[in-house]
Formats: C-alpha cells, structure tokens, sequence
C-alpha cells in the first residue's frame, strides 16, 4: 500500500466511530474491542496531525475537521463496498445503480413500476436509499437523485419527471361522514394533519379557495412524510393534504377518500439529476431514459 494512504482498518474504525457516535458501538460492528478502535483512530489522527475528535469525559463528539473527513471517506467506503459486491456477483462496473430518492415518491410510485424496468434491463440492478432533503454527491456514493423541488442542484443535470399536480384533502370515510357536509365550516371544526415538510401546503390551498386559513387550522400534527399524513389520515386523525398521484392505491381500495373535490395545483415537481462532469455509466443512461420517459398516469 502507498505511504500515504492510511490503513484501510484504520479508516474503517474511525467511520464507523463517527458515524455512531461511540467507540463501543463502532468495535461492535466490526467485531473488534473497544481500545483496538481507539488505538486505531488514535494513530489515525496521530499520522494526520489533526484531532478527529473531541473527547470531554466520556463524550465523543467530531471535530469540524473530523465531520468533514468523516464524510470523504465514508463516501471511498462506501464505492469499495459497491465495486467488491459488483466484482462478486460477476457483473461488469456500471450494473449496479445506487440511486437516492424522496421516499413517499418511491414507494408509492417508484416502486411499483420498477418491475418494467427490470424487464428491459434484467442485468441492472437499482438500489434505492430514502433521503428527504439535500445532500452533496461528493460526500455522498449515489449515481443519481430523485428529489422534489423547482430546479435542479447546482452541478447537476438530468431532466424533470413531471410536475407533481394536484394536491388535495384525504381522509377516511369515516372521517368524511362523521363531519359532513363538506364546506368551509366544516374545515374550521375539523382537524388538520401537516406535512412538516411543507409547512404551508395547508395555507396555500385555503387561499387557492378563496377561504380564510384559521388558526385552528393550522395547528393539529405534524409528520415527516406523506406516508405518515395519509396513514394518520386513514386512522380517522383528521384531514391530510396529500398529491394524488402518490395516493392511488388508497383512493382505488377505499382506504382514503376525497371529501371535497377541491385542490391546491403544485408546479414544483420531481427531478432525476447526477453530477455533471461525472461519465454516465450504460446502466445510468438507461434508466435516465426510461424514467424521464415515464408519466404520472
């Protein structure tokens, strides 16, 4: 090994310490002993001249450096581990395809017509990890991103899938039956499930009705992902605000229904985008095409 690489196991530990935030838990996943991680970081901050860490008593915490070089390599590590399982399986590089993705997006639309590109393509094999906001693809080992936004990343290119369309109110027939008829006052009693995401989708769509946005409805819970707003909205929590496009499957099996015919009409839409000035492998030309060439239908 060159003299200015620094021992593979060396940088597996501090990884690992960093990524989990403890000595012990990092020994544990690499089946080593608590002091051979430290020994192994230790010596690893010793060659660079940098501390990785800050250590105050039992508290282990990542300097602004350690952060930053913690990032580079688990991005390294993270290709070693994608090049030995394609070498492995007896593939050629480039069939193995590591894509991020929004992931209500994914599972409620991505997913399901994975299947026909698998049938184009049967030696590409797409891996689908779930990331909600923005990451660099410099510290990050993904050949591409599918994420909802109304432009493309700096330094990156791709194409627009489609623009998401209408949003509108959910809830379980129960839910719509308990507190019919569906008008404007039976929003202001009725509560309001939010998409933490998107803090003003609820707003927006008063608006777009020309009523006004009441403090009652603006309170009720908040999640993290639609999957969350539609499965509490299924429960009989209250009314969510959900795009139809990704709620297809509940409206068909009568799991969710619509109980206004009332919308919020989004522009924004969802992007497929890799680095540019990065070759585009075979594998990611192909599926480029073939989910540009999709339709929200």
């Amino acid at each position: 090994m060159r003299k200015d690489i620094p021992n593979l196991g060396a940088l597996q530990a501090f990884e690992a310490s960093a990524r989990l935030g403890s000595f012990t838990r990092a020994a544990a996943e690499l089946a080593l002993t608590q002091s051979a991680v430290g020994r192994q970081v230790a010596t690893l901050e010793q060659r660079l001249g940098v501390a990785l860490f800050s250590r105050v008593r039992r508290r282990l915490t990542l300097t602004d450096t350690g952060r930053e070089y913690a990032a580079r390599i688990r991005r390294h590590l993270d290709q070693i581990r994608r090049d030995t399982q394609e070498i492995s399986a007896g593939h050629d590089m480039g069939f193995v395809l590591e894509v991020a993705v929004v992931p209500t997006f994914a599972t409620q639309w991505l997913i399901p017509r994975l299947p026909d590109f698998s049938r184009r393509h049967a030696n590409i094999t797409v891996n689908l990890s779930a990331r909600s906001q923005p990451f660099s693809f410099q510290e990050n080992a993904y050949d591409a991103a599918i994420y909802f936004g109304d432009q493309f990343w700096p330094g990156t290119q791709g194409g627009l899938i489609f623009s998401e369309g209408q949003m509108v109110p959910v809830c379980s027939p129960a839910f719509r039956d308990a507190n019919g008829p569906w008008d404007e006052s039976a929003f202001e009693r009725c509560r309001h499930v939010h998409l933490g995401t998107r803090a003003h989708a609820w707003r927006d769509w008063y608006a777009q009705q020309g009523w006004d946005y009441t403090v009652h409805a603006s309170r009720g819970p908040r999640y993290e992902l639609f999957t969350m707003v539609t499965a509490a909205a299924a429960a009989g929590m209250g009314v969510g605000l959900a795009p139809r496009i990704l709620i297809e499957r509940e409206l068909r099996t009568g799991e969710l229904v619509i109980p206004i015919d009332r919308h919020l009409e989004v522009r924004q839409g969802y992007y497929f985008a890799y680095p540019e000035g990065r070759p585009a492998s075979g594998a990611l030309e192909h599926f480029e095409r073939w989910v540009l060439g999709l339709t929200p239908a």
